[in-house]
């Protein structure tokens, strides 16, 4: 069971689309839309859970024309949120967001997001401590799960809400919106590497 929380433990912090995001959102919008966002994220990620432990996931991953229209639906999505992110309090924004991200962009982004459905089936799949009882090890699974997944996105929101009151010259709060944008690119282009 302890190898199976430290395996949650890292594959949740190192950055990824979700933990990116909510850092990006703190930091462009504030803890209020940082929670509704983080709630989402949080809903999506249980949907994902479920649908792996199911094997609905399986069943709909397993035709790769799905896998390719969900590879470039998530791909786009965080193109749009990472854009959304940079510009956010810049004066010099080509677009303005017109509400910041919240509840509903965390699903979506869950819903479609490979880190997720991988981290997921990392850990149902694997790190078996009580063979005789699938349901219940999936059950106690959840619950580390949770129990790990909540503080650290909470403290990647909390860290992007510092940035923000920091009250940093519009300048620097603008490079700073640019950088978490530019980070969730370079994972965008990991996903992709590794979708070859």
């Amino acid at each position: 069971m302890l190898t199976f929380a430290a395996a949650v433990f890292f594959l949740i912090v190192t950055p990824g689309p979700g933990v990116l995001s909510t850092a990006g959102v703190g930091s462009a919008f504030g803890a209020p839309a940082g929670l509704r966002y983080v709630t989402g994220l949080f809903l999506g990620n249980f949907a994902v859970g479920l649908a792996v432990v199911t094997g609905l996931a399986a069943l709909v991953l397993a035709e790769p024309a799905i896998r390719t229209v969900l590879m470039l639906a998530s791909t786009g999505y965080l193109l749009y949120l990472a854009l959304r992110i940079a510009t956010a309090g810049s004066k010099l924004a080509f677009i303005e967001a017109a509400r910041p991200p919240g509840l509903r962009d965390g699903l979506a982004l869950q819903a479609i997001n490979p880190k997720a459905y991988a981290v997921n089936t990392a850990l149902f799949s694997g790190f078996p401590f009580m063979t005789d009882a699938p349901l219940a090890e999936a059950l106690i699974k959840i619950v580390i799960l949770n129990a790990i997944w909540i503080p650290i996105h909470l403290g990647w929101l909390w860290a992007g809400v510092a940035l923000r009151r920091l009250d940093l010259a519009p300048g620097t709060q603008r490079a700073i919106n640019i950088a978490m944008a530019a980070s969730m690119l370079i994972v965008v282009g990991l996903a992709l590497v590794g979708m070859r």
